[in-house]
C-alpha cells in the first residue's frame, strides 16, 4: 500500500505562499490589460519566466536537453499548460473580474478527472470524484445563472473562456505524465515549456498585436509583467514543483482551493472589484467539490464514524 505523504509545517507555508503568487497572476494581469493587449501579456510572462529559470537552471548546474522528442514534449506542454489557458484566461479578464476568472479557474482538477477518465486506464473516475465534479458544476452552474437576475449581466463567452482554458489545463495534467516517464526534472519541464511557449507566441503576437505599434507600457505596467513572470511563473513553480516532491499530488492541489481567496482579496483591495453573492455561493460549491475529489474529506467522516461507535 502506498503511504500517503505527509506535510510540514514549512511546506503549509510554501502551499499558502504559492497561493497568493498564483492569485497575484489575476492581480498582476488586470494591471496590465490596462494598456496591453491579452497575447503580448501572456508572451511577456513566459518569456520572462523561461530567462529566469533559464539562469536558475544554470545556477543549479542542470543540463537542458537537446532531444528533438524531449522538445516536442515541451511545446505540447506549452500549448496546452500555458498558450491556450493564459490567453484565454487573460482575454476573459478584459471582460470580467480577476476574482471571478479566478473562480473559474478553481475547476481544473475537475476537469483534469474528466479526461483522466477518458484517456488514463489508472486514473479512472469512483464515487467522490464523481460528486466532486457533479458539485463543481452546479457551483458553475450557479455563477452562470446569477446572470439572470443581475443588473449587471457577465458576458458569457469570458466565463466559458475561462471555463475553456481550465479543460485545457486538464489536457495538459494528463499530457505532462510523460515527462516522469521520460526522467525529466521538474524545472527543465517548467524552463522547456515557457521556453517553447516563448517561440509559438512570437509569429502570433507580431501578427495579431503589431507591437510597434503599442505605447511604451507605464512603470506600473512594466512591474506587473515583471511581477508576472518573475513570481507568478517562475518562482512559483519552482515553489510548487517542491511542494509536489515533498507533499505528493493531493496535498498540492489543495492550492486550488486557496488562489481564488487570494485573487479575491487584492481585486477587492486594490482594483476596488466587487463579487456578488452567487459568486461567492459557486465557489463554495466548487471548494466543497474539490474536498470530495481530495477524497479526505470523507476519511474523516469515516474515522468519526468509528470514534463515535467505540465510544
Amino acid at each position: 500500500m502506498k503511504k500517503t505523504q505527509n506535510m510540514g509545517l514549512i511546506d503549509w507555508a510554501l502551499l499558502i505562499f504559492l497561493s497568493v503568487l498564483w492569485g497575484g497572476s489575476f492581480f498582476f494581469s488586470k494591471v496590465a490589460l490596462s494598456e496591453l493587449p491579452p497575447l503580448s501579456i501572456v508572451m511577456a510572462r513566459v518569456a520572462i519566466a523561461a530567462t529566469a529559470l533559464f539562469f536558475y537552471l544554470k545556477a543549479r548546474g542542470l543540463q537542458i536537453p537537446a532531444s528533438p522528442k524531449i522538445w516536442t514534449a515541451f511545446f505540447g506542454m506549452g500549448l496546452l499548460n500555458n498558450l491556450i489557458p493564459f490567453s484565454l484566461i487573460f482575454w476573459g479578464q478584459t471582460q470580467i473580474a480577476s476574482g471571478l476568472a479566478s473562480i473559474l479557474n478553481a475547476t481544473t482538477p475537475i476537469f483534469s478527472i474528466i479526461v483522466a477518465h477518458f484517456l488514463t486506464v489508472d486514473e479512472r473516475m469512483i464515487l467522490n470524484k464523481l460528486a466532486g465534479i457533479i458539485l463543481g458544476f452546479l457551483g458553475v452552474t450557479v455563477l452562470m445563472a446569477g446572470n439572470a437576475f443581475s443588473a449587471k449581466a457577465l458576458p458569457v463567452t469570458a466565463l466559458l473562456a475561462c471555463l475553456m482554458a481550465a479543460l485545457s489545463y486538464g489536457f495538459a495534467g494528463v499530457f505532462g505524465r510523460r515527462f516522469r516517464r521520460m526522467e525529466i526534472a521538474p524545472a527543465i519541464s517548467a524552463f522547456g515549456q515557457t521556453a517553447a511557449t516563448t517561440v509559438m507566441l512570437i509569429p502570433i503576437v507580431l501578427m495579431i498585436d503589431s507591437p510597434w505599434n503599442l505605447a511604451l507600457p507605464s512603470g506600473q505596467t512594466i512591474a506587473a509583467l515583471l511581477g508576472l513572470g518573475l513570481f507568478s511563473t517562475a518562482l512559483a513553480y519552482i515553489i510548487f514543483f517542491h511542494i509536489l516532491a515533498t507533499g505528493g499530488a493531493i496535498n498540492s492541489s489543495l492550492v486550488t482551493l486557496l488562489i481564488p481567496v487570494s485573487a479575491i482579496l487584492l481585486g477587492r483591495v486594490f482594483l476596488d472589484e466587487e463579487l456578488a453573492i452567487n459568486h461567492l455561493a459557486g465557489m463554495a460549491l466548487i471548494a466543497v467539490g474539490l474536498l470530495s475529489i481530495d477524497g479526505r474529506i470523507f476519511v474523516a467522516i469515516r474515522r468519526s464514524r468509528l470514534l463515535s461507535a467505540r465510544r
